[in-house]
Parts: structure tokens; C-alpha cells; sequence
């Protein structure tokens, strides 16, 4: 009996099977299944997206056909023109022998190859065919659309659905994890007619109604897994964390110099409430860059310590560690002095542990820790260790929640002796879906209003092959310097022997400090899927290199020009950003270690250097650094790009300051497989064309609806049966989703 567990290489033979397993990881029957089809063919394919390497499949018709004698006159060449209807691609056979009595006009086959070019003109050199009559034995259209899959080497495309037809006459049934009474509620077909329509189908509707079925079974499985872990954390125990009256949270409102917007109180109030009850607080607070989230969160620390516990923050770098420290202190004054000579009677301490510190400065900072002397304990991944112990941790708040794994985020919650409540937050404002589906097993707060008094940011494209524009950029630079301001300059990478391409960012990695390459561009194709877009083969400025550049310009004369990024001495850094906080250095010429975090009212122009490098989002987070005081803000995003889409992209971030519109376009460009696994979609480890722990059918751009439904549907199957007892092949998909890099993305939360 063919089961999904049953080996390939007893239905298809050693050899084929074996190119399979060695080529795409695939083994078993299951694998082959879900060996997706990336698109179809039909009667005839479209030859005008073509380019050099690109490996083809298309349906194409025979229009010319003609024999001739290479040079060394020694047997005969066929060359072959074939045409879209619109479009000619040339072929050539080197030995005509075999193919010149099928390839003749009007013939239409199965082509197959790489792309090349000759004379200017496209072309495929001995690519391997199949005619759509006769060698098929009917009608290639009549069997349906023709699936085209990822190349596998030794194997051609036809041979691949073949070995697909073969599974599929010898399989009786696969496992079905929807319940049957979804699939009546929502019209769906089983699983097994399902897979049929997505590799054999008989015309496209099948391939739509398979679609359909298999996006709202992956959004079921996801949803379920996240309604077990709410239905989990329901269930935990704490202790409730109210504010005493008198004690530092009111201190610390009474001094504030502005008044908390409407957003701002809200969302304290839903805290403040949820930090009262015996249930672990699990939230996500997600605003706009600049929206007041550090205040929020400190007030809720503040309710902690006044209920007579501690707070720990965790942030992903230790400059943002220490900004943090700064400006948390600086904003408690005397209130973060508890016990010191001048420190108020109410006060407590605030504690700073980075990797880097001195060993006397992180004893003492341990010991306050331990002790309870520090109400708040500030830090990057070093308050993990096992070291670092707390007499008694009430919430932790996480800060840019996805630079962190779930080893990281689970280590700092084990040091509470019961759960603590946990507070995360993101500077990156968040699509609907990708909330439900991402952080679905946390409760969302958003923070759109920005505080009063924040000055608006003006952002333009600035061409580089302009040279007229880029010299007055600077100059632009130096009027704000002069006129008592400071300016960042971002560039991608960091030069000077880092090695051209700098370091490709890491999820959960938790030395987010030397994160110095800017994310990875991609555009959705129509199935969803990310596919990259192709970058010109250039350098990308590096800091070093700016530096010496911006020094050369006699347009910033006599200005202070400091450098920073993550592979410089931690105190290197701290005395950097410590100088430009302060006002001594005018341009601050960085890497993307200031992304998040950094508050310098008085700067208030960026330039981006290669600015098509780096992400939407991370683009709105970058220019977040400046109008943070009184003072508007400027942004100019310097490109060499000649690409049209990046081109575009800039000028969508130049359009809008709107970071919810910015957060859907960016899902749209870097498509859902950057978004659930921490990388960009594409080949993954396994080779089946998606990364893991990506979506194959759903779309968080496209199937808000579906996705909807599906948590709904799945809080409904959790309530009554928690643990899916009655729904066994349900329970085996969610266990099997959770693998182990799913495990740590959905932790990040």
C-alpha cells in the first residue's frame, strides 16, 4: 500500500529517485506532494520576461526551422525559431540529427533551457523538448494546464509531472487535518482532491479551488497552534502588580514636562489593568517611530517597582541599551537614585549590564540586580546569563521584539519565580494580518498619534548621477550644522577590510550590534511568493569611505565628523554617540546601529547613502532619528539605482510619513516568506522553493479574510477540545509546523 511515508524509489526507481532526493530532498511520497508547481503553462507561454541564466519553460510554437553546415564542415546544425505569438526566441542544435524531422513550422512543444543571448538576440542552446502532440501521446491541453516545477538537475520538467501522475494512480488517500464540518462550512474539497489540483489539473478553476483550500488550511494549522498557546497562557499564574499611592509611578507623572497624548493614556490604562490581574500581561505595543512607547513603558516598569517588584528591559544593541539607560534616568532624575546620597526617599536604581562593561561596573550592577536594589535593570542579551539573577522580576519588556529568539526571550522570563507579565515592543508599525498571524498569540496595543510638538520630516530622492543634487545634499548638511543643528549620514556597510558585502542580517541573533548590511529587497510574484530583485553588480558605500569623502568636501569645513558602527570597542561607541548626544560632533557618519532608539532632539537632517540597500521600513525607521525636537526634519535618500522598482520604492518612502502605509507596501515588496521566517522567501535549506516556516498558498497581503475566518474557527476548536483530541491529523500538522526555526520566530513575541 503508497502511503505518504512510502519511498520514492519504489514507485519511480533508483535513478529518478535519487535525483530527487539528491537535488530537492525529496524522499518519501509526502515530499513530492508538496513539491509545489511555481506556475502553469497553457497553450502557449509568454517569451517576453527573459534574461541571460534564466532557466525556461514554455509552450511555444516552431516557426522557423533550418539545417547548415557548421565550420568545421563536419556533420549539421539545426537553428529553430520559436514564437509566443509576439515574441521570437532562437534555438540551436549543434547536431541536428534526432531533431529537424519534429522541430518544423507549426509544430508546438515543451521548451526547456537556460537562456542565453547570440547576435542579440535570445536564445536556448540545445534545450531539451517535448512536442504537445505525439510524444505525450494526446493533446498536452486536453490533460489540463501544464505544471512548471523548480529545475531539478538530471530531471526535466515533464519527467517531474510524470513522476507526480505515477504517485497520484497509486495512492488511495493522504491525511486530512481539516475537520469535515470547516470543509462543509466553507466549501472546500478534501485534501487528497486538493493536491490533484494543484499538480494535475484538468483546467485552471481546479487549480483555484485547490488554491483556496490549501490557504485556508495552512492559515487553520497557524491559528490553532497560536489559540493552544493563548488557551496556555490563560491558564498561568502571577502575581498582580498594582501601584502604591504615593510611590514612584506618581512622582514620576507629576514631574513630567508635557502631558501624555490621548493614545499615550489609553494604552497606560489597558496596562495598568492587565499588570493587576493574577493572568500573565502578553502584549504587543506597537506606534509609529517617535509615538512615546519608552514612556509607556517605563510608566508600567514604574507600577512594578511600586508593587514591590522589578522591571527588566532588554534591548537588541548596546547602543540602544545605553541610550535607554540615558534617557530613562535622565527622565527619573533623583527617583533613580534610591539610596544615594540626594536620591529621593521613594527612589529606586537603574541598573545597566551590556557584554563590555568593566568587572567592577558589572558587579556592582549584579549585585543590584540580586538584591532588588535596582527596580530596573537595563541591558542587551548579557541579562540572559545565568549570572544575572533578580530577587523578584514582575515584567520584562522587550524592545524591537524581532531582533531576539525564543532562547534569549524564554531565558530572561525564567528568571521570575512565576511568570513574569511581558511587554513587547516595535517601533515597525504592523499589517492587520501579519498581527492576527505573527503575533497572534498576544493581545495588540498601536500608538498612531504622535506626541505634540514632534516637527514633521520632509524626505526627497536625491539621483547620484547628479552630481549638482549630491553637492548640494551637503551643502544642505552644513546650513543645518551652522545653524546650531547635528546630521546623521547612514550608509550599508561599514568599508575598510569588512569585505565588500558586509554581513547579512541574522533573526534572532543576539549580537544585533554588528547588523551592518541593509535588508534584502523582494517583490511578491503572482502566486506570492518573493522573488529578488536583482541589485547592479556595485560596491556599497561604506562609512569609512564616506568619512574620507565628507571630509574632502569643502562644503563641511571646519565641522566635527565622528564615525560609528557595532564592530568598534564597546566604550568607542558609548564615548561616540555620548559626543553627538551632547552636541560636539556635528555629522555623525553610521551604519544602521542608530535604526532604533536614538533620540537627539537637536538633529534634524539624514542622508541615506545608497539608499535603494535598505528596506521600506527600515528606511522610516532610519529617518525616525531626526524632527524629534523642535526643529522640522529632512531626509534625503541618495541612490545610484537606475531600477525601476527601487526607484519606486524610495519614492513611496519620500510620499508618505504614514508607517501603517509604508508596513503594507513593504509585506507587498519582501513578501510573506522574510515576514514568518526571519529571512527572505526563496529556496530553502530543503530545496522545495520555500524558505521554512514560510507559507506556500497564504498571503498576508491577499488573504485577510481567510485568515480572519481561520482564527476564528480556531479559537472555536481550542475551547471545546484543547487539546485537539478529537482532531488527530490537525494536532500532527500544527506538532509538525512547529519546527524548530518556527518555534523561535513565534517566541520572539
Amino acid at each position: 500500500m503508497v502511503d505518504e511515508r512510502t519511498k520514492l524509489d519504489k514507485l519511480l526507481g533508483v535513478r529518478t529517485a535519487g535525483n530527487l532526493a539528491k537535488h530537492r530532498d525529496l524522499v518519501t511520497v509526502g515530499d513530492l506532494l508538496e513539491f509545489w508547481p511555481r506556475r502553469y503553462l497553457e497553450h502557449t507561454s509568454d517569451l517576453s520576461d527573459l534574461h541571460v541564466g534564466k532557466y525556461v519553460v514554455a509552450v511555444a510554437e516552431v516557426k522557423t526551422a533550418a539545417t547548415r553546415r557548421p565550420k568545421s564542415g563536419r556533420g549539421e546544425m539545426l537553428t529553430v525559431t520559436i514564437t509566443d505569438g509576439r515574441n521570437d526566441v532562437d534555438l540551436v542544435f549543434f547536431k541536428a540529427w534526432g531533431h529537424k524531422d519534429k522541430l518544423v513550422p507549426g509544430v508546438r512543444a515543451v521548451f526547456a533551457g537556460e537562456v542565453g543571448i547570440y547576435g542579440r538576440r535570445w536564445q536556448l542552446a540545445h534545450p531539451a523538448y517535448q512536442l504537445v502532440e505525439g510524444d505525450l501521446g494526446t493533446s498536452a491541453t486536453d490533460r489540463g494546464p501544464i505544471p512548471v516545477y523548480l529545475q531539478v538537475k538530471g530531471l526535466q520538467n515533464w519527467t517531474v509531472a510524470e513522476c507526480v501522475r505515477i504517485v497520484f494512480d497509486h495512492l488511495e488517500d493522504v491525511p486530512e487535518p481539516l475537520p469535515a464540518s470547516l470543509r462543509r462550512r466553507h466549501g472546500l474539497p478534501g485534501r487528497l482532491e486538493a493536491l490533484r489540483g494543484i499538480h494535475v489539473p484538468k483546467a485552471f478553476p481546479e487549480v483555484q479551488r485547490a488554491r483556496q483550500r490549501l490557504r485556508y488550511e495552512e492559515a487553520l494549522v497557524f491559528q490553532t497552534l497560536l489559540a493552544q498557546r493563548r488557551a496556555r497562557q490563560a491558564a498561568d499564574r502571577t502575581t498582580g502588580r498594582t501601584p502604591r499611592a504615593g510611590g514612584l509611578l506618581a512622582a514620576f507623572d507629576a514631574r513630567l514636562p508635557f502631558e501624555l497624548t490621548d493614545g499615550q493614556k489609553a494604552v497606560g490604562a489597558t496596562l495598568a489593568e492587565e499588570l493587576a490581574k493574577d493572568v500573565p500581561m502578553n502584549r504587543l505595543l506597537q506606534g509609529e517611530v517617535g509615538s512615546g512607547k519608552t514612556v509607556i513603558a517605563l510608566r508600567a516598569m514604574l507600577a512594578a517597582v511600586d508593587a514591590g517588584g522589578q522591571a527588566a528591559l532588554l534591548a537588541p544593541t548596546e547602543v540602544l541599551a545605553a541610550q535607554h539607560h540615558r534617557s530613562i534616568t535622565t527622565m527619573l532624575g533623583d527617583l533613580a537614585e534610591g539610596g544615594l546620597l540626594g536620591g529621593s526617599d521613594i527612589g529606586t536604581r537603574v541598573a545597566l549590564l551590556t557584554g563590555s562593561q568593566s568587572t567592577a561596573a558589572r558587579r556592582d550592577n549584579l549585585l543590584q540586580a540580586a538584591s532588588g536594589d535596582a527596580g530596573i535593570v537595563i541591558g542587551t542579551h548579557a541579562i540572559i546569563q545565568d549570572k544575572v539573577q533578580f530577587q523578584d522580576l514582575a515584567l520584562v519588556v522587550v524592545d524591537e521584539q524581532h531582533r531576539f529568539g525564543v532562547e534569549q526571550r524564554d531565558a530572561l522570563r525564567e528568571k521570575g519565580t512565576q511568570p513574569p507579565h511581558v511587554l513587547v515592543m516595535t517601533a515597525t508599525p504592523i499589517p492587520r494580518t501579519v498581527t492576527m498571524t505573527v503575533f497572534g498569540d498576544m493581545e495588540t496595543s498601536t500608538l498612531a498619534e504622535l506626541p505634540r510638538g514632534r516637527s514633521p520630516i520632509a524626505t526627497h530622492v536625491v539621483p547620484a548621477e547628479r552630481r549638482d543634487w549630491v553637492q548640494r545634499t551637503w551643502e544642505r548638511v552644513a546650513e543645518e550644522v551652522r545653524s546650531g543643528r547635528q546630521a546623521y549620514v547612514v550608509c550599508p556597510r561599514i568599508g575598510d577590510g569588512d569585505g565588500g558585502a558586509g554581513r547579512a542580517r541574522s533573526a534572532g541573533s543576539a549580537s544585533a550590534d554588528e547588523e551592518e548590511i541593509a535588508e534584502s529587497v523582494f517583490a511578491p510574484d503572482d502566486d506570492g511568493e518573493g522573488a529578488a530583485v536583482a541589485a547592479p553588480p556595485r560596491e556599497m558605500a561604506s562609512v569609512h569611505a564616506v568619512e574620507a569623502t565628507l571630509r574632502a568636501n569643502p562644503a563641511l569645513a571646519g565641522l566635527s565628523i565622528a564615525v560609528l558602527h557595532g564592530r568598534m570597542p564597546p566604550e568607542d561607541k558609548d564615548a561616540v554617540m555620548g559626543a553627538f548626544t551632547a552636541g560636539e560632533v556635528d555629522v555623525l557618519v553610521s551604519t544602521t546601529v542608530i535604526e532604533v532608539g536614538v533620540d537627539v532632539p537637536n538633529a534634524t537632517v539624514m542622508v541615506v547613502v545608497d539608499a535603494d540597500r535598505f528596506g521600506v521600513s527600515q528606511l522610516h525607521q532610519l529617518r525616525g532619528r531626526v524632527g524629534r525636537g523642535v526643529h522640522p526634519g529632512l531626509c534625503l535618500l541618495m541612490t545610484s539605482s537606475e531600477a525601476e522598482a527601487s526607484v519606486e520604492r524610495l519614492e513611496a518612502v519620500a510620499g508618505t510619513n504614514d508607517g501603517f502605509e509604508l508596513a503594507r507596501l513593504d509585506l507587498e515588496l519582501r513578501g510573506t516568506g522574510d515576514v514568518l521566517s526571519g529571512r527572505q522567501s526563496g529556496g530553502g535549506r530543503s530545496g522545495r522553493g520555500m524558505g521554512r516556516g514560510s507559507f506556500r498558498f497564504l498571503s498576508l497581503v491577499r488573504d485577510e479574510e481567510i485568515i480572519l475566518q481561520a482564527r476564528e474557527d480556531a479559537a472555536e476548536l481550542v475551547a471545546a477540545d484543547p487539546e485537539l483530541t478529537d482532531h488527530p491529523e490537525l494536532a500532527k500538522a500544527v506538532t509538525e509546523r512547529v519546527d524548530e526555526e518556527q518555534a523561535a520566530f513565534l517566541d520572539r513575541g
